[in-house]
């Protein structure tokens, strides 16, 4: 609170007399100090933490290779991943003389799952992820998103072939950067 020093005495009027010093004011702030931090704690319990955000992803069960899940070549559509952020694709199997080898940007690739989406039977459409080792975390993130925007139901991450990453090495290098 504000307190006024009264030391000194009351002042006379007259000739000969010295004038008073001038009266002083000093301010508590210590109930100040009290209310910042009452607000800083009413600001900490009242505020939201913002919530981590995950995607949700549902693994298989370990099982052995011949209980697995067999897909149909027509409904597959493999993806794989390179890098600066090219995309290489087929559908169905992958053909010895590699015709059915395509690339494409992460732009074009929404369009790519879409046309199959829609050309094949939703129980047998199922994509197939493989990222190379010169693609990025990003771009796998990238295109896990793709699956839950483009609502597909059914898709692996899968290692990728020594076959497929020497097709990627050869078609990267023609590739224009």
């Amino acid at each position: 609170m504000a307190e006024l020093d009264t030391s000194g005495g009351g002042h006379k009027k007259g000739p000969g007399v010295k004038k008073g010093k001038k009266l002083s004011t000093r301010v508590d702030l210590t109930p100040m100090v009290d209310l910042g931090f009452l607000l800083i704690t009413f600001f900490i319990f009242t505020t939201t933490m913002s919530q981590p955000t995950a995607m949700r992803l549902n693994l298989p069960k370990d099982t052995e290779e011949k209980d697995q899940n067999k897909v149909k070549a027509s409904g597959a559509l493999t993806l794989l991943l390179g890098k600066n952020d090219n995309i290489f694709y087929y559908e169905g199997e992958l053909l010895p003389d590699a015709s059915n080898f395509k690339t494409t940007g992460f732009k074009e690739i929404r369009d790519v799952i879409l046309t199959k989406k829609k050309s094949t039977n939703a129980e047998d459409f199922v994509v197939v992820i493989k990222p190379n080792k010169e693609s990025t975390y990003k771009n796998t993130v990238d295109i896990l998103d793709e699956m839950t925007i483009n609502g597909v139901k059914r898709y692996a991450l899968v290692d990728i072939s020594p076959v497929e990453d020497q097709l990627i090495a050869a078609t990267q290098g023609a590739t224009p950067q």
